[in-house]
């Protein structure tokens, strides 16, 4: 073969080694299959555009999403490049070794979580072990649980004036957890347009994390703790406390008094559905979905937000949302880290919030505009001021069966009683933590 022909050969090859370079040149996030999930993709045009690298989306629905993800993880495949999982995945992610450690690369990058988000998204979606100074995701999806409600009914003058002669106090967001059941109950069972409505969805499914998602809100404002803080795994006398029991207690009760019929067995798209075809009065889910919510046809623009009402003048809400993570199996760490460093962008994180995922960045939630910028918006800063988080322990899928189990067995079918339900939960947890050699 000429010289000339072994030059345009080696040219040829050349070329097909810099295209197929070049097509090679992506990542892929995994999260759940739902509205923030597109919204990012389409964020991630930008990113796309600004440096070439493309972005691909593996979606799984919510039902079987952490089934997946974790099975993928645990054969330490890489799918996925970048990882934005549940915050209670964080401990199994740090130690079980599927995440890398971020806290040399924020550093290095001047990536001052403390200092840009706000401080319990940051505890609870990127540090591990809890309160140290090592981070392995970047606050991605703040989330937590609050109420839609039917903004209409609650300002007709005929129900206002029914209400205040009923209960001596105007009908209105609720203020307090007692404030909501007795809405739930003047709601429950009226017809409102000829239609026969009921006073509130709240969660209650056994299968996931539904009922102890829903549980919590009350127990975190009632002041339960899952531990003695000053001894870990100490658990008798704390998450089984008598003030914990008077927040479960009150929890079956608004199950008992206020839900539609066969509420048994509800979560986030039972709420959702049961709120938007005029059901209920008022509807408990997660600020994900509020977005879409807003611009329902039905009732978009006549729905309000309210964050977690207070008992005794404290309230606490359940955390959900997720972190941005490496998965350590990745053979594309690097441009993985070149999207978390543009994610992690003041500007980003602004057309973040913009699109309808939720930023937690601080120029993003102390804007003097922001409480402005959505219905919502208010509701979720409160909220994420407020914010506590399930264990994140690396057997934490284990607690939460105890809890799912033991609270749809209270709640949902009437046996046993709130102390011994907690005393149940606690017992099956102590096995847990020595199986896991935590009182060795």
């Amino acid at each position: 073969m000429s010289r000339m022909k072994l030059a345009l050969l080696a040219a040829a090859l050349g070329l097909s080694f810099s295209v197929a370079q070049a097509q090679e040149k992506s990542i892929t996030v995994g999260w759940a299959a739902w509205d923030p999930a597109n919204a990012l993709i389409e964020l991630s045009k930008d990113f796309t555009k600004e440096t070439g690298i493309a972005v691909r989306g593996e979606f799984i629905p919510w039902p079987t999403f952490q089934e997946k993800i974790f099975t993928e993880l645990n054969a330490k495949g890489s799918t996925y490049d970048v990882l934005i999982g549940d915050s209670q995945w964080i401990g199994a992610g740090a130690t079980y070794g599927h995440y890398i450690e971020l806290t040399d690369f924020f550093k290095s990058n001047k990536i001052d979580l403390e200092k840009d988000f706000a401080p319990l998204p940051v505890f609870a979606y990127s540090t591990w072990p809890k309160g140290s100074k090592h981070y392995w995701a970047l606050p991605a999806e703040g989330d937590g649980l609050a109420f839609t409600y039917r903004k209409d009914w609650f300002e007709r003058a005929d129900l206002r004036a029914e209400f205040k002669k009923q209960y001596q106090y105007d009908l209105a967001a609720p203020k307090t957890w007692e404030q909501l059941r007795d809405i739930g109950k003047f709601f429950q069972g009226r017809t409102i347009d000829g239609k026969k409505v009921y006073g509130m969805a709240i969660n209650t499914k056994r299968a996931g994390d539904g009922i102890t998602m829903g549980v919590t809100n009350t127990l975190y404002t009632w002041g339960t703790q899952y531990e003695n803080p000053k001894k870990p795994y100490d658990l008798d006398g704390y998450f089984n406390s008598k003030a914990s029991a008077e927040a479960l207690e009150f929890y079956k009760t608004l199950y008992d008094c206020c839900t539609p019929p066969g509420w048994g067995d509800a979560y986030m798209q039972e709420n959702l559905d049961a709120y938007t075809s005029g059901q209920v009065a008022m509807a408990m889910n997660w600020y994900a979905f509020f977005p879409g919510i807003s611009k329902h046809p039905a009732v978009g623009k006549v729905t309000g937000y309210f964050s977690m009402p207070s008992h005794s003048g404290k309230s606490s809400a359940t955390l959900g949302g997720q972190g941005m993570s490496i998965v350590k199996y990745s053979k594309k760490q690097d441009l993985a880290k070149e999207y978390l460093k543009w994610f992690a962008r003041p500007e980003v994180q602004k057309k973040w919030w913009a699109l309808g995922g939720y930023s937690c960045h601080n120029v993003v939630l102390n804007d003097p505009n922001f409480e402005k910028s959505a219905a919502y918006a208010r509701g979720f800063k409160e909220t994420m001021l407020k914010v506590r988080d399930f264990w994140q322990e690396p057997v934490y899928a284990e607690l939460l069966d105890s809890s799912q189990k033991n609270f749809h067995i209270y709640v949902v079918e009437g046996k046993g009683t709130a102390q011994s339900t907690l005393d149940n939960i606690v017992k099956e947890w102590k096995d847990v933590f020595k199986a896991d050699g935590k009182y060795n």
